[in-house]
């Protein structure tokens, strides 16, 4: 399939996706319904993944801290639902919900996602109690620029995922396309690390806040959560 061809099937997703779950919003249900632990999928899976973030009161991750860290920030919550599944209710009562939905790495090579796939641990590790969720929203002027400059800006001048791959399989992650959904930001980024590896993860995103690329992100929020031990994501019956 050609490029063009994949960029509209993941639109056709991605319009399903928010009409499917646009009524559901709101629902009061609750969190031990359906309720299963972390699902292990790597990085690269090929059957996309729509997923939800809901910041309220309930929720299987301890907020530790939400940081504005550049334009709008968010409000700050005690807990965090982590929902996977178009057809999976959201918890009622929220005070902010972000929704996206996995897709390909669009800007790496075969060969730089061959080499993710080799060390990308799955996410739900026993070991990971700290994660983190990191929203950002890219400005106008990265989305004038064609593909080809984007990709020359975040690896051949940024080194985003050269960079990435010095901290796995320390450092789990997960990425969600949400432009596309006319959400607040364009990306949300998912990460899981043990406790020992957070000097790590502290240094990992300093890096790449210091890159060409991050010039043209115009908002992000830092939230950092701490998993309890009865975390669990809410899925839909179908996954």
């Amino acid at each position: 399939m050609s490029e063009r061809g994949r960029d509209d099937q993941e639109l056709d997703l991605l319009n399903a996706f928010w009409i499917k779950t646009a009524p559901r919003r709101g629902r009061n249900v609750s969190l031990t319904e359906r309720m299963e632990p972390h699902a292990v999928r790597r990085v690269g899976q090929d059957s996309p993944l729509a997923v939800t973030f809901a910041g309220g009161a309930t929720g299987g991750w301890r907020v530790d801290r939400v940081e504005q860290v550049r334009g709008e920030g968010l409000d700050r919550v005690p807990r965090l639902a982590v929902v996977e599944g178009s057809g999976a209710p959201i918890p009622s009562g929220a005070r902010w919900v972000l929704q996206g939905v996995t897709s390909n790495e669009r800007y790496a090579t075969e060969q730089e996602r061959e080499a993710l796939l080799a060390v990308q641990e799955p996410l739900g590790r026993p070991s990971a109690t700290r994660a983190a969720l990191i929203p950002i929203k890219k400005s106008v002027n990265w989305w004038a620029l064609a593909q080809d400059e984007r990709r020359a800006i975040f690896e051949e001048r940024s080194h985003h995922i050269g960079t990435g791959l010095g901290y796995v399989p320390a450092i789990a992650r997960r990425l969600h396309h949400s432009r596309d959904l006319g959400q607040p930001f364009d990306f949300l980024t998912w990460f899981e690390y043990a406790l020992t590896a957070a000097d790590a993860f502290e240094e990992l995103v300093g890096r790449l806040r210091a890159t060409e690329e991050w010039a043209y992100v115009e908002r992000e929020v830092d939230v950092r959560l701490i998993r309890e031990p009865s975390t669990a994501i809410l899925r839909s019956p179908s996954g």
